[in-house]
């Protein structure tokens, strides 16, 4: 899927995407799955380490890595057209038919992420009281 220009309405994966997607990530105690702007995204210690976009997967990775997945397949993570993601990269389109690739890079991107420090929590907006 193309990045998003301006003032286009977000993807939205479809349900056999999603049903794909939380079957590849691991299901561990640390691991929780949330939406993210009408997608589905996966996150260990607050930190996001993969997600949809669309139908399209994408994981965090180094730079380094991010170049061996470009060379199979792979793109920027552009969430909007010209605005890269850095550390991100989406993987090939082929990861619903051939998802033994997938599962590795997502099990890399959790390993590397749970090695960041985690996440504060934000605490929650007070309601206005009138």
């Amino acid at each position: 899927m193309p990045p998003m220009e301006r003032g286009t309405k977000m993807p939205r994966p479809t349900e056999q995407a999603k049903a794909a997607f939380s079957a590849l990530v691991p299901d561990e105690p640390a691991v929780t799955l949330k939406p993210m702007f009408g997608n589905l995204s996966a996150f260990v210690n607050g930190n996001m380490f993969a997600g949809l976009f669309g139908d399209d997967l994408f994981v965090r990775l180094p730079d380094s890595e991010i170049a061996a997945v470009k060379k199979q397949g792979g793109r920027d993570f552009e969430p909007m057209a010209g605005h890269a993601m850095k550390g991100y990269v989406v993987v090939p389109s082929t990861w619903r038919a051939k998802p033994a690739p997938a599962v590795v890079l997502i099990k890399r991107s959790l390993a590397l992420t749970l090695a960041m420090p985690a996440k504060a929590a934000k605490p929650k907006a007070a309601a206005n009281k009138r």
